[in-house]
C-alpha cells in the first residue's frame, strides 16, 4: 500500500510517500513543491500546486492520499490560502479517484510520537528515525508530510 501524505501551503506543499509491505514501512519520495514566488497570482500557483499533485499521483499511484486538516488560526488570509490549495490538492485526488483521510495536527503527533503536545523537533527526530532517514528532512514541510503519511498508516493498522 501506498500513502502520499501532504502538508498544504500556498508558497510550500511538503509531500511524503509511504509504501507499506507486510510488516515494513519505508519512504518511496519526499520532497515539497514550491510555487515560483510571491510575484505570480494566486491562481497560477495553485495551478502549479495542481500539476505537481496531479503528477506525484501519476508516478506512484497512491491507495490513499492523506491531508492535514486546516487549522484555522487569526491569520484569516492564510487560512484562506491554505484552504485554497487544499480544494486543488482534493480536485487531484479525485480525478485520480484516490480516497482523501484528513487528520488534525494532534492526531499526526498522537500516532507519530504518542503525545498530541510533542514539539516540532521531536516530530521531526521521530519521522527520521522510523523511516531510518540518514537526516531531517528538510524544509519543515516535508517532514510533515511524512508525518500525515505516517499518521494515515498508524490509523490504517488500529482494530
Amino acid at each position: 500500500m501506498i500513502v502520499l501524505g501532504i502538508d498544504p501551503g500556498l508558497a510550500t506543499v511538503g509531500y511524503g510517500i509511504l509504501e507499506q509491505s507486510g510488516g515494513t514501512m519505508r519512504a518511496v519520495a519526499y520532497d515539497c513543491i514550491r510555487t515560483s514566488g510571491k510575484g505570480k497570482e494566486t491562481g497560477e500557483r495553485l495551478e502549479e500546486i495542481f500539476c505537481g499533485i496531479d503528477a506525484l499521483i501519476s508516478t506512484y499511484h497512491p491507495s490513499w492520499i492523506a491531508v492535514e486538516k486546516l487549522f484555522f488560526s487569526r491569520n484569516v488570509t492564510s487560512a484562506m490560502a491554505v484552504s485554497e490549495v487544499r480544494g486543488v490538492i482534493l480536485l487531484a485526488a479525485q480525478r485520480h479517484h484516490v480516497p482523501v483521510r484528513e487528520y488534525t495536527p494532534n492526531q499526526i503527533k498522537m500516532a507519530v510520537t504518542g503525545s498530541g503536545k510533542a514539539d516540532k523537533r521531536q516530530m521531526q527526530e521521530m519521522i527520521r528515525r522510523l523511516l531510518k532517514l540518514p537526516a531531517i528532512p528538510k524544509p519543515d514541510d516535508v517532514a510533515d508530510g511524512l508525518s500525515i503519511a505516517l499518521c494515515h498508516l498508524h490509523v490504517l493498522r488500529e482494530p
